[in-house]
C-alpha cells in the first residue's frame, strides 16, 4: 500500500529546509522499502512549526514538527507511516488549536490539496463557484459580488462588487481582468502563500470576474521576488486551460518596484513603461489596461470569489461585523511567538489576535507597539490593542488594515527609529512623479534626523509636511507616508526626546 507523505514546498518552509526534508523521506522510504506517495503542498500557516510534515492515515492526516533531515530516520522509527506518536508529533492536523479556532475560506484548501493537481482541486471542492457563474447572467454574478458585501483586500477596501459593475456597465470590445499580485507591504505573505498553495482558486476567481465583465482575458501581475510563487502558477496554469474555457489568463513578473502595488503604475508597467502613478481620472474601471474597462483586485479578494458564488452571497455577508463582512487572513510577523497566517472573520479584537493566536512577544519582554497594514500602516499603542478588526474601528483611530499584515515589536522598540525608517522608504520607493512624495519624503527624513537630535522645535515643521504630503500627493504612497511617522510622534513622543 501506498502512503501519501506531505512536505511543503511553500517558500517559508523551503528556507527552512523543506526540500532537505523531502529529499530524506524520499531516501529513507526507498531504503527501507516502502511505498510512499511525497506531495508538496502548502503551507498550513503555522510558520513556528515548519517544516511541518503529514501522513495520510484513517485516522486523518497526522502532522509532526518542526522537522529537520536528521530527524526523519527516527520519525519512521517510531511509525511515522502509521501515524503513531513520536517527540515531534502534533496529532490529527485539523485539531491543532491554532488551526481548530480559524474559520478558513480562502485558504480551505491551502496546505491540504497538490497545487499542481487540477484533480486534487476539484476533488476537494473547487470549481463549484465558476460552475454555478456559468448558469447566471452577468449581472446576476456582479450582484452576487456586491450582496456578500466583499470589499478589496489589497488595502483600499473598496467594495468590489461596485467595480465590478462599473466595468461591466462600460460599453467594449475587450475587457481585461488583472491580478495585482505586487505583494510589497513588510510583515505580508497571504498572496504568495495562496498562489503557492491554492493557485486554482486564483485562477477560478478570475475566469468568474471575466464572465462577471464579459472580460475574456486576464493578467497576474506576480512580484519579481516571488519565484516560487511564479512557479506554481506556471505549472497549475499548463493543465488549467480547458477548465478555464474562453478566459485565458497569462502572467507577468513585477518590476521590482513597490509602487507597482499602486493599481495604475502596475498597469504602466503592464504596458512595458516605467511604473509611474497614473492621475485619476479616468478610472482603471473606465479606462485601465491598453485604455479598455479594466477589473484589478488583489490575489486574496479574488480568491474570496469562488466561495462566495458556490456558497451563496448570504453565507459570506453573514460572517464579519459591520461593513467588514467574511474573513481576511491575517498575517503576524516581527517579535511575535507564534507567526504565521490566521484566517479568521471580522470582528476579533487586534489583542485577541496577538496573545490568543501569536502567544505574545517572541523575546518574552512586553508588546510596545504593533504596525497593521504594511510600511505605511500606523504604529499603534498598547492602549489601542482592543480595537475590533474591522475597516472602520482602524479608520476611527486613525490605522487602516491594509492587507493583513501586523509586525509586532517589544518594549525596546525605538519608535522614533522607526518613523523615520517609514519616510526613508517613501524616499526610496517613490516613483517621482508628484513633489510633496518625491521631495517631502527627503525633507522628513532629515527633519527626523534633526529632531532625534535635539531639535524638538522640528517637530511643528514636520507636522506642516506630513499636512502637504497627505494633501498633496498624486497616490496613496505619499499620501499615506505620514501615517506611521504621525501615529509613533502622536502616541509615542518620548522617543523623539
Amino acid at each position: 500500500m501506498t502512503v501519501t507523505i506531505f512536505v511543503p514546498g511553500d517558500a517559508a518552509a523551503l528556507a527552512l529546509g523543506a526540500d532537505a526534508v523531502a529529499a530524506a523521506m524520499a531516501k529513507e522510504a526507498a531504503r527501507r522499502g516502502i511505498a510512499i506517495k511525497l506531495v508538496r503542498n502548502g503551507s498550513r500557516g503555522m510558520v513556528w512549526l515548519e517544516p511541518l510534515v503529514e501522513v495520510a492515515t484513517p485516522r486523518g492526516r497526522i502532522a509532526y514538527g518542526p522537522v529537520n533531515a536528521a530527524d526523519v530516520a527516527g520519525l519512521f522509527d517510531a511509525g511515522l507511516i502509521a501515524g503513531e506518536s513520536h517527540a515531534l508529533g502534533l496529532g490529527v492536523t485539523d485539531e491543532i488549536p491554532w488551526l481548530a479556532r480559524q474559520q478558513r475560506l480562502a485558504f480551505g484548501r491551502v496546505g491540504v490539496v497538490d497545487p499542481r493537481s487540477l484533480a486534487d482541486y476539484l476533488a476537494h471542492g473547487g470549481g463549484g463557484g465558476l460552475l454555478q457563474a456559468r448558469t447566471m447572467a452577468p449581472a446576476g454574478i456582479v450582484r452576487a459580488v456586491v450582496d456578500s458585501g466583499l470589499r478589496g483586500r489589497g488595502g483600499a477596501a473598496f467594495p468590489a462588487g461596485i467595480k465590478w459593475q462599473t466595468v461591466l456597465a462600460t460599453a467594449a470590445a475587450q475587457k481585461y481582468i488583472v491580478c495585482n499580485a505586487d505583494e510589497g507591504d513588510s510583515g505580508t505573505f497571504s498572496d504568495r502563500m495562496l498562489m503557492e498553495g491554492d493557485p486554482f482558486q486564483l485562477f477560478e476567481g478570475m475566469a468568474i470576474a471575466g464572465l462577471a465583465v464579459t472580460a475574456t482575458r486576464g493578467y497576474i501581475y506576480v512580484r519579481s521576488e516571488y519565484p516560487h510563487a511564479m512557479a506554481a502558477l506556471n505549472a497549475a496554469l499548463a493543465s488549467a486551460q480547458e477548465w478555464l474555457g474562453d478566459f485565458h489568463i497569462e502572467l507577468r513578473k513585477g518590476a521590482g518596484s513597490y509602487v507597482c502595488g499602486e493599481e495604475t503604475a502596475l498597469l504602466e508597467s503592464l504596458e512595458g513603461r516605467r511604473g509611474i502613478v497614473r492621475a485619476k481620472p479616468p478610472l482603471p474601471a473606465i479606462a485601465g489596461l491598453f485604455g479598455q474597462p479594466t477589473v484589478i483586485n488583489n490575489v486574496i479578494t479574488l480568491a474570496s470569489v469562488p466561495d462566495i458564488l458556490a456558497q451563496g452571497a448570504a453565507a459570506y455577508r453573514n460572517l464579519g461585523c459591520g461593513r467588514s463582512r467574511g474573513t481576511l487572513p491575517f498575517q503576524l510577523a516581527g517579535n511575535i511567538r507564534y507567526g504565521g497566517l490566521v484566517e479568521v472573520p471580522f470582528g476579533l479584537s487586534l489583542r485577541e489576535l496577538l496573545h490568543d493566536f501569536g502567544g505574545g512577544s517572541r523575546s518574552g519582554r512586553p508588546l510596545r507597539a504593533v504596525q497593521v497594514g504594511g510600511p505605511l500602516g500606523a504604529y499603534l499603542p498598547e492602549s489601542q490593542f482592543d480595537t475590533v478588526l474591522d475597516y472602520e474601528a482602524f479608520a476611527a483611530i486613525g490605522a487602516g488594515l491594509g492587507h493583513g499584515g501586523i509586525v509586532a515589536f517589544d518594549d525596546s522598540v525605538d519608535l522614533a527609529k522607526q518613523a523615520r525608517y517609514a519616510m526613508k522608504f517613501c524616499a526610496i520607493e517613490s516613483c517621482g512623479k508628484c513633489t510633496p512624495c518625491r521631495i517631502g519624503s527627503t525633507r522628513g527624513v532629515e527633519i527626523i534626523d534633526r529632531i532625534r537630535a535635539g531639535q524638538l522645535e522640528q517637530i511643528e515643521l514636520l507636522q506642516d509636511l506630513c499636512d502637504t504630503m497627505t494633501q498633496g500627493s498624486l497616490c496613496a504612497m505619499g499620501s499615506m507616508t505620514p501615517i506611521p511617522v504621525m501615529s509613533a510622534l502622536r502616541h509615542f513622543p518620548e522617543d523623539f526626546r
